[in-house]
């Protein structure tokens, strides 16, 4: 009998390295094989932590209207992914517009430095680095480092500025009950000043009018809404309320040379305030929706918004909220429009979105904790399941800049569970200077358009001039006119029987000539 060692040997555990490599880029090739015009590159193949440089890790562009999700710990390399990202769609002519929460991405307008750690990377992956700019386009909630962003409080509608307040659900119900009021009276609510000064004026002059088309409004309660709206102009909310409303068409515009403008909003100030930017951008992606045509079925977005630190847009989110949000998600595809999400967990997205997400990139995750684990349990059954991969040891033990990728294909169907080396960004991985900043603002095409704000006649100004009118008014004559001697007629009639008399016959009379006259009742004429 011949003899057996109890292990493989060297040269066959090589040869079953290699069959099961050999299986795998056959898996892989197959399931990536997208044609680089109609695709953008997030990396290449790694397996038992070597580069696989003949298997490219694509994205077909007809796919990233499904949306996606970009998840993992802290130092993992998120921000990077989310550049290169940016980056790809810019080179391939989309608009993009991204959150900097952090101020890590704006680099992305300056041209990359070459590093060491940089070049390794592409030399194992067999690809080309080429550092240089991206047309960047700045813009800020607060009015501070970048054209402002503006939208006006009837914009926002009642669901969601509700939400920005805080406000309980009665408090919620009287904010609707202003909005409609004001749409019913032709009276515009675009900033704070004007919702304040309808909360005053449906509490004091137009108390009757509106308890009497709409329901009675609460002192109280009126007066808990106004605070809420004090605080939030302590936070600074009054930069972005108001007009010129920013117009989500800018978002599309494409520059000279063929590229995608990459739109990045600057939160860096905002970081103690997620609930106002959460929600504005909540705000943003209904009006994308309500503005942007139906594409169908598009061989590329024409828009691919980019939410980091999503958990904040989620975080105690209304059911009704999460429920218009939702919608959004499943139709706003149709209108060319990818949404990506970047958290730390993908248990930060509620269950619903998360299954609608087609591109899912996983960088590495911690298990500190018995719920870390458990987290990361529920994340790897989140992956297709794959013969060459241990879903959920690999994502403890991804380095930076390494991440599980799956996708779809042009078809629908997910790619196979591939790891992946990511391709570093080819603009600058730092913050940009104050000057190089104030370089790029001066050169913007929107800063002449959205720069300075003004303020039309609206609700304030409206409601002011009606007060004053009635105010102006003058009082009844106190010094009458002698009056002369009354009638025979008039002495008769002057007896209350003899009024009502009089009244229903020459009622009578109108009706009978087809000249009768309508009653007023409270809504008008009836």
């Amino acid at each position: 009998m011949p003899w057996i060692p109890a292990k493989p040997t060297f040269l066959l555990h090589n040869l079953l390295y290699m069959s099961g490599t050999s299986s795998l880029e056959h898996q892989l090739q197959a399931g990536y094989a997208f044609s680089p015009d109609a695709s953008i590159l997030l990396g290449t193949a790694l397996h038992n932590g070597n580069a696989m440089p003949q298997v490219a890790v694509r994205i077909p562009l007809a796919m990233l209207n499904r949306h996606g999700l970009i998840a993992g710990a802290t130092g993992t390399g998120k921000t990077k992914t989310l550049q290169r990202l940016a980056e790809s769609l810019s080179e391939q002519g989309i608009g993009v517009l991204m959150m900097d929460i952090k101020g890590d991405v704006s680099g992305i307008s300056q041209a990359g430095i070459p590093h060491p750690k940089v070049q390794e990377r592409v030399q194992q992956m067999g690809i080309r680095w080429t550092p240089k700019p991206f047309p960047v386009e700045f813009l800020s909630l607060s009015g501070n480092s970048g054209i402002p962003l503006r939208a006006t409080i009837s914009e926002f509608g009642p669901v969601l500025f509700s939400r920005m307040l805080g406000v309980n659900e009665t408090q919620a119900g009287v904010l609707a009950i202003v909005f409609k009021y004001c749409d019913d009276r032709q009276l515009p609510l675009v900033d704070l000043k004007d919702l304040k000064k309808v909360l005053q004026h449906l509490t004091n002059e137009g108390k009757q009018e509106i308890e009497a088309d709409y329901g009675r409004i609460a002192p109280a309660t009126s007066s808990a809404i106004l605070r809420k709206v004090v605080e939030l102009e302590a936070q600074g909310a009054e930069h972005f309320f108001g007009e010129p409303s920013f117009e989500v068409e800018d978002l599309c515009r494409i520059g000279e040379d063929g590229r995608g403008m990459i739109n990045v909003v600057r939160l860096n100030d905002m970081q103690d305030r997620p609930k106002l930017f959460a929600t504005f951008l909540l705000q943003l992606l209904a009006e994308v929706y309500a503005t942007f045509p139906e594409v169908g079925d598009a061989d590329r977005p024409k828009l691919v918004l980019i939410f980091d630190e999503a958990h904040l847009m989620f975080k105690e989110a209304s059911d009704a909220l999460l429920s218009q949000l939702e919608t959004i998600m499943k139709l706003v595809r149709s209108k060319g429009v990818g949404v990506f999400f970047c958290t730390q967990l993908p248990t930060d997205v509620p269950a619903p979105i998360l299954s609608q997400l087609g591109l899912k990139v996983q960088h590495a995750l911690r298990a500190f904790t018995a719920a870390d684990r458990k987290a990361i349990k529920l994340a790897a059954e989140n992956y297709p399941e794959s013969e060459f991969y241990k879903t959920d040891e690999l994502l403890t033990a991804l380095g930076t800049g390494e991440a599980l990728v799956t996708a779809l294909n042009e078809r629908g169907v997910p790619t196979p569970l591939v790891h992946t080396l990511l391709a570093p960004p080819e603009s600058r991985m730092d913050v940009i200077s104050a000057q190089e900043l104030e370089a790029n603002l001066s050169s913007s095409n929107l800063r002449e358009k959205y720069a300075q704000p003004f303020d039309r006649e609206s609700a304030y100004e409206r409601l002011s001039k009606k007060l004053r009118s009635t105010e102006d008014a003058p009082p009844p004559s106190k010094t009458a006119s002698p009056k002369p001697a009354p009638s025979l007629v008039e002495q008769v009639t002057s007896n209350p029987i003899t009024k009502v008399l009089v009244k229903e016959i020459a009622r009578g009379l109108l009706g009978a000539l087809g000249l009768g006259g309508k009653r007023r009742g409270r809504g008008g004429w009836l």
